[in-house]
């Protein structure tokens, strides 16, 4: 890896990461539902990449075969998108987001059931340290908090366990089907995802109306920034930067949108919170560290 290649992918990585911290903020913006919201981040960033990949000339089309092993991958993130947007509608965009990276905790324990890699001190001076960030962020004044906060706050970290499946079930589709390069993935996966997220919202009774240009607006943004320019970029950084890097790269998504949230809507926010907030993201990177990968490769 030359510097420049380094230094290229870095700027991406930290570009893309960004990008997808605005995400829960566009959420918030938007005024619809939960599972409306998450419904048109899925159509319009699926209809984005097909125009990015016909545009490309690398549109191919799919067999059946790859369908049905994204079937689940797809469903996995319709409940990770319908439970994270209910957090950010009820706890606000920063802690529903801080909340749902304790996914990494999850993906640690299948590690070790499924690769046989071995927990060793670190991992639990990091659920540890999480933890104790999280009792500071919300468990000091549970009590005090709504019926409807804790509810989000249970939402939020839901959230990291879908994200977990979507992961899972995403790696061994892509191992399944390795000619399904990450672009297609994404944007088949993208499109499913609308499917089951459209019969949702239909079942919910809400209706598909955006109502106002602030909702237009916010929504194409949710589907832009976060389904397409963030993950385009940090698929194309991941594999030329050190995977400690990365998963430090990847907790400015939590952080930023945390800050955000503090700026753009006022979120009453006291030094307790602040140190809950580094404890938390301390937590989750030392968490989220590897000794050794599993034998098989990494999906894209």
């Amino acid at each position: 890896m030359t510097p420049r290649i380094a230094r290229g992918a870095l700027l991406r990585m930290t570009a893309g990461a960004a990008l997808i911290s605005t995400t829960s903020i566009f959420v918030r913006w938007a005024h619809v539902a939960p599972t409306v919201s998450a419904f048109y981040r899925m159509l319009f960033g699926g209809l984005m990449l097909l125009g990015l990949l016909l545009a490309r000339r690398q549109w191919r089309g799919y067999a059946m075969a790859d369908v049905l092993w994204l079937l689940l991958p797809a469903l996995a993130f319709c409940a990770d998108l319908m439970l994270w947007h209910r957090s950010i509608r009820d706890i606000g965009p920063g802690l529903a987001t801080l909340a749902a990276n304790f996914q990494v905790f999850i993906m640690a324990i299948v590690g070790v059931v499924v690769y046989r890699e071995r927990l060793h001190l670190r991992f639990v001076f990091g659920v540890a340290l999480a933890l104790v960030g999280l009792w500071l962020l919300v468990g000091v004044r549970w009590s005090a908090f709504t019926p409807q906060f804790r509810l989000g706050v249970w939402f939020g970290l839901l959230t990291g366990v879908a994200y977990a499946v979507y992961l899972i079930s995403l790696r061994q589709a892509q191992l399944r089907r390795p000619t399904l390069d990450p672009a297609r993935v994404l944007c088949l996966n993208s499109l499913l995802c609308a499917g089951m997220l459209a019969l949702a919202v239909a079942v919910e009774g809400h209706g598909y109306a955006i109502p106002d240009a602030q909702s237009w607006a916010a929504l194409l943004g949710l589907g832009l920034f976060g389904q397409v320019l963030g993950w385009v970029l940090i698929a194309h950084a991941m594999p030329q930067l050190p995977a400690s890097l990365v998963g430090l790269l990847l907790l400015l998504q939590p952080a930023l949108s945390f800050v955000l949230d503090v700026i753009l809507f006022a979120r009453p926010t006291g030094a307790p919170d602040w140190i809950g907030l580094l404890l938390s993201l301390l937590g989750i990177f030392i968490g989220s560290l590897r000794t050794r990968t599993p034998p098989a490769a990494e999906p894209a």
